[in-house]
Order: C-alpha cells, then structure tokens, then sequence
C-alpha cells in the first residue's frame, strides 16, 4: 500500500471554513495529513460579501473526518495573534506535532485609492498581509520544537507580482506576502524549513464570486454576473479558461509542503494561466 505524499504530518490552515483553505484542507487530507482548520467564521464590516459561518468550518471538518483524518477546528480572526497562538497550541498538544502551514486567510474589497476608505484599507492589509505573518508567529515555535524541518506556503496572488487597479490594498498586502516569504525562507532555512507563496489568479471561490468583483471587472455592465464575468477574466489569460479551481491551487500547495519540493524555498509559485506573462 502507497502512502500519502504529506502521511503522518500535521497542516495548520487560515481560513479554513470554505473556498481555498477547505480545499487546501481535504487535499492535505487525501494525502495523509492531519488538520488544524481555523476560520474568524463572522462577517467584517469593511468586506462587502458574507463570509464563512459556523456550519461552513463545521462541513470542513466533516470533509476531512470522511477521509479518515484527525482535524481540530478553531474559530480564530488572524487579526488576533493571541486568539491564533491559543488555537494553535491547543491543536498541536492534541494532534502531538506540526509540519505545514498554510496561511491562506484573505479578502477583498475592490476601489480605486483615491476613494478607498481607510478603515478599508488597514483591515484587508491587517488580514491578508499581518494576518499571514500572525499565522506563521504562531506556528514557527512548534516546526522548530517538532526538529523535522517543515514547510510554510503563503497565499499570495498573481497580484503579488503584478498590479491591478482598483485594488490597491490587496495588491500592497499580496506583494507584502511574497517579502515575507523571501525573508522567513531566509531566517528558517537553517531549521529545514521551507517557506514558499503560491500566487494564484482568479479562483472559483466567493472572494472572486461576488457582485462587488463583478462590477470591478464588469463596469459597463448595470447588474453584472457570473456568466458576464466568465468572458471578461478569461481574456485576461493564455490559457482558455476563465477561472482556476481551489484544488488546482491546492495541488501546488501539496506539491510545495510535500518531500517532492524538498529544496524549493523562496519561491513564488504561480497559477495563474499565465496571466503574468500576457
């Protein structure tokens, strides 16, 4: 019998509760790993769509369970560092170890600079770009502890590497996660622990699929939706499609925290359909 390319390991995961982070979650899952599944699982003032609920982290423990796994779920925001290190803690004294983090937690909320309020803008960088160092505070005691290297895989995006308007606060905050990368890859190196961003470009997830995101891509479109989407951000890619799934993005997250990436760090990983290079 083969085993799991991640058999044995335990995996932290930010925003857990659905989209990317569930997928990262139950893909880790298929591949032998145990989970650590946080999620804030409330609404934020300042994002303009619902977020993950109770009953959605409670799916994904349902989905990692089916597969015969261990998963602790946590309601934790990762603007609250001391809410985080509680979590994380309690899930590796009863899970017995840590081996991979995914701070993958993020949203979104599209306008141009100029009217972007400021509220708006520190709590999408507080989330995407502090929280995803929040995570990897708490997290990086115990891979040093466990003494068996580990990997770190941020989610960054394509707009990471690239601008996009509109969006000034992701794009800051995303960029700012492929610096942190660069320099955790540099600092925890010498533990044998790699640290790595995947940088996505549209995915089939609500973050993207709201009404706000529609009319950022759609302006000319009075109530745009999903299918008046489709075109728009397929245009934006070399290859014919116009969105990745979350488990195309998981798959480069389990390739990226399996041995197979053993002496990959520093790296920002895109897929993206090659929109970077359109």
């Amino acid at each position: 019998m083969s085993t799991g390319r991640v058999e044995g390991k335990v995996a932290f995961i930010t925003g857990a509760a659905r989209g990317q982070g569930r997928s990262h979650a139950v893909r880790l899952a298929e591949e032998g790993a145990d989970i650590i599944a946080v999620d804030r699982c409330a609404d934020l003032a300042s994002v303009p769509y619902p977020l993950a609920t109770p009953d959605d982290l409670a799916e994904t423990v349902r989905q990692v369970e089916a597969l015969d796994r261990r998963i602790v779920a946590r309601q934790a925001d990762v603007r609250d560092l001391a809410a985080l290190k509680s979590a994380v803690d309690d899930a590796v004294a009863e899970l017995g170890r840590l081996d991979i983090v995914c701070a993958n937690a993020g949203v979104n909320q599209p306008a141009p600079a100029q009217d972007m309020d400021e509220d708006v803008w520190l709590d999408i960088v507080d989330v995407d770009l502090s929280g995803a160092w929040r995570a990897c505070k708490a997290a990086i005691p115990h891979l040093i502890a466990g003494a068996a290297g580990g990997a770190i895989v941020l989610t960054s995006s394509a707009a990471g590497l690239k601008g996009y308007a509109n969006i000034a606060h992701y794009t800051a905050a995303k960029h700012g996660v492929v610096g942190l990368m660069k320099t955790l890859a540099q600092e925890l190196a010498p533990h044998r622990i790699r640290v790595n961003t995947v940088n996505p470009t549209q995915v089939d997830t609500p973050m993207i699929m709201n009404e706000p995101m529609y009319k950022l891509f759609c302006p000319d479109v009075r109530e745009p939706t999903r299918a008046d989407f489709a075109p728009v951000s397929q245009a934006m890619h070399l290859l014919p499609i116009p969105w990745v799934d979350p488990r195309d993005v998981s798959n480069a997250v389990l390739f990226l925290a399996s041995d197979e990436a053993r002496y990959i760090t520093g790296t920002a990983l895109p897929v993206d359909a090659g929109v970077l290079i359109k």
